[in-house]
């Protein structure tokens, strides 16, 4: 196929993925947990803005280009911490980091990535952002810190709303496994995606590289299974923030904010960002859609800290809206899974470019030359 012509949304990229992504990988991305409700919600909810077209306004020389935490940006968008990469395409954090980079937008990776962090910054060379889980084991945390540490990441996310996992029955039903398990429907699906299987063939990654062999006791995905289980803390408060602040010492983000009470405490906690998300529809569902949190908490704030926003951003459009509400920068997931999922390196940099593009052209009907000049006063709620 001619991907050139083909590909002009971010759902183009995600139909090319169904069709090349095994179906328990492809499922992973694109669900949401149990009536998937606030999943569907965090998309939907976007078309409650709508724009405020101008005319006659000079828009010749517009850009993109914003800072996130003090980092040039080429657009106000970061590459969210998302799980597996690596079963989306063979070394899918990689190529994901290094399209990022080469793009110039932050790439944030996952504790549960295939890659390892010392695989992502010895072939990328760029400083990335990683994302963290609090973990009963304070020692395997700690080194997990100082590796990011020594990786010279820029940032670190500490995930907030991940205390136990939301019930996705997708997931349970395809047996979710890295690798995947070898039974008769799988092997039957795997079949029809050879292109996806060369590229695992090929592969020296297959399994969560930030874990096994790191852990204690960890040397295959049979014992990190009942590990992982039994490793995320239920005890998380905001001591254990202020745990991971000082063994860290840089730039912390906390991810999972949706309470106008729980932004003004991370606030308190010296965040140098937040991020407004319900973890994509993956966590709570019921829960309200992210953009629709994301007004009171930036009232809330006031200024104290960064505002990020993520979950259901599907174009550059969403990106605008977010940014108008207040969020200095918008984070993606499903979108850039979707394009390494379809076409690897190219799909992520042709998903990046997708949303500059629809970005641009919407600053330029809104008479809008800059990101600072997004501003609520520019989109008008629909009645």
């Amino acid at each position: 196929m001619n991907a050139d012509r083909t590909v002009t949304a971010v759902e183009d990229l995600r139909i090319l993925a169904r069709r090349r992504v095994p179906r328990m990988f492809y499922d992973y991305v694109d669900c949401g947990s149990w009536s998937e409700a606030t999943y569907r919600a965090n998309s939907r909810d976007f078309a409650h803005w709508e724009f405020k077209q101008r005319v006659a306004v000079n828009i010749e020389g517009r850009s993109t280009e914003t800072t996130l935490l003090g980092e040039v940006a080429a657009m106000p968008v970061a590459l969210a911490p998302a799980g597996l990469g690596g079963m989306q395409c063979a070394d899918g954090e990689v190529l994901a980091a290094r399209a990022a980079g080469a793009f110039g937008v932050p790439f944030t990776l996952s504790t549960m990535s295939v890659c390892s962090i010392e695989d992502v910054a010895e072939a990328t060379q760029r400083p990335f952002w990683f994302q963290l889980y609090m973990m009963r084991d304070r020692t395997f945390m700690g080194d997990l810190i100082d590796r990011a540490k020594a990786a010279g990441c820029s940032a670190l996310v500490l995930t907030l709303d991940l205390q136990v996992q939301g019930q996705r029955h997708k997931d349970i039903k395809n047996g979710l496994s890295t690798p995947p398990k070898l039974t008769v429907a799988n092997l039957l699906n795997l079949l029809t995606k050879p292109r996806w299987c060369w590229g695992m063939l090929r592969a020296k990654r297959r399994t969560f590289g930030n874990i096994v062999g790191h852990a204690p006791n960890i040397e295959d995905t049979s014992s990190m299974a009942l590990w992982v289980s039994e490793q995320f803390d239920q005890t998380l408060d905001w001591d254990a923030v202020e745990w991971v602040k000082a063994r860290w010492g840089g730039k912390l983000i906390l991810k999972g904010i949706m309470d106008p009470a729980d932004a003004r405490l991370a606030a308190d906690a010296g965040a140098d960002a937040i991020v407004v998300s319900n973890h994509g529809g993956r966590q709570l569902d019921g829960a309200p859609s992210s953009i629709r949190a994301l007004p009171a908490i930036v009232d809330a704030v006031a200024g104290r800290t960064e505002i990020h926003f993520d979950s259901g951003v599907r174009s550059g459009q969403d990106v605008y809206r977010a940014v108008a509400l207040g969020a200095k920068g918008v984070h993606i997931g499903r979108a850039y899974m979707y394009g390494l999922g379809a076409l690897g390196e190219d799909g992520v940099a042709r998903c990046l470019r997708i949303l500059r593009k629809e970005l641009d052209l919407t600053m330029a009907l809104c008479g809008v030359r800059t990101v600072e000049g997004i501003t609520r006063d520019t989109i008008i709620p629909r009645s």
